[in-house]
């Protein structure tokens, strides 16, 4: 990364002299983000994806969320909020967009070290945060309509890989999205602010106390799909194996302060989709459709064959979840 940027950085949002070379933290997938250390402080800047804010709604998303940032700070639920400068969060420098936050001594937890009580408090934070006032009203979301046998052929010269990937598991990618579509028509129309993206490489841990951060996704949900969607990532989900113990610590907890429960797990279960448009962003990186370069390309190519193992692990384990769900909390 060209340290000329972060010294402009620094200069213009006034965080002092840079006292080494920004580090590069891993752990995301779609923005970059650097510890920097200052004469005045240690922060983290996130940089924007630049394909990802060229997206029509990319900035309407991001001032949303930003909103919402400040709406959950209000209400005391642990975030890390983006700092402001010149009375805004987001700051471009060389058409780079980007934001900058105070950096947080606190690590995020790997699988195996997830307890229950973890799942306890997150789920504890998610029904908080679904609680709040929301004065937006309900509205019926999209079916997801994607052609995967274009994919298919088109891969086949650019990413054999991927068109063999897909080809493979093309039965499963329709059944999933036809039955998805009709399963959320079933869920009750409720609507909450919803975080997006708290998995558990999005909580920061300082001693026993969560930190809550990348939220730029925050916005208005669904409760019942995000507790769903949520709760499967905390317990080992994305590992291709549950742990059904850290599942219903989460699911307990979160209706022990969210309140009624009116779903049907079953519809829960099929319209759990959103792995089917993660794929195929994924998809678009691996052929250079929405890609800033080689590197995103490969992480693109890689996240393609670990979210395909996430979906058809999903379709095997549809039996005995079900029944270890409806087993501790009943459907409506």
């Amino acid at each position: 990364m060209n340290n000329i940027l972060f010294s402009k950085i620094c200069e213009f949002c006034q965080l002092g002299l840079p006292t080494g070379n920004p580090k590069r933290i891993s752990g995301g997938y779609m923005h970059k983000m650097y510890r920097i250390k200052t004469s005045s402080g240690d922060y983290a800047v996130k940089l924007l994806n630049p394909v990802i804010m060229q997206r029509k709604d990319a900035m309407k998303n991001f001032m949303l969320a930003e909103g919402l940032e400040v709406k959950l700070q209000s209400a005391n639920i642990p975030v890390v909020p983006a700092l402001e400068f010149n009375n805004q969060k987001m700051q471009c420098i060389d058409n780079q967009y980007f934001y900058i936050f105070h950096w947080i001594a606190g690590k995020s937890l790997n699988q195996k070290k997830i307890r229950k009580e973890h799942c306890k408090i997150i789920g504890k934070i998610l029904a908080k945060i679904h609680k709040l006032e929301c004065s937006e009203e309900y509205k019926e979301k999209a079916d997801i309509v994607i052609d995967w046998d274009f994919y298919i052929e088109k891969a086949k010269d650019i990413c054999p890989k991927v068109s063999t990937i897909l080809s493979e598991n093309r039965e499963v990618l329709n059944k999933s999205m036809k039955k998805g579509n009709l399963a959320y028509k079933r869920i009750p129309k409720t609507v909450c602010v919803s975080n997006g993206d708290m998995d558990s490489k999005n909580v920061l841990w300082v001693g026993n106390k969560p930190q809550i951060i990348d939220l730029e996704c925050l916005n208005y949900g669904n409760p019942y799909t995000e507790l769903f969607q949520l709760s499967l990532c905390w317990c080992g989900y994305e590992q291709g194996r549950i742990d059904f113990d850290l599942l219903g610590a989460f699911i307990k907890s979160y209706i022990a302060e969210y309140g009624s429960f009116n779903a049907v797990w079953e519809d829960l279960y099929y319209s759990n989709i959103g792995r089917l448009e993660w794929l195929e962003y994924n998809v678009k990186r691996a052929l250079f459709i929405e890609c800033a370069d080689r590197a995103e390309q490969k992480l693109g190519f890689k996240q393609v064959k670990e979210t395909m193992k996430h979906i058809v692990y999903y379709e095997n384990i549809k039996g005995t979840l079900l029944s270890y769900l409806n087993s501790i909390v009943p459907n409506a």
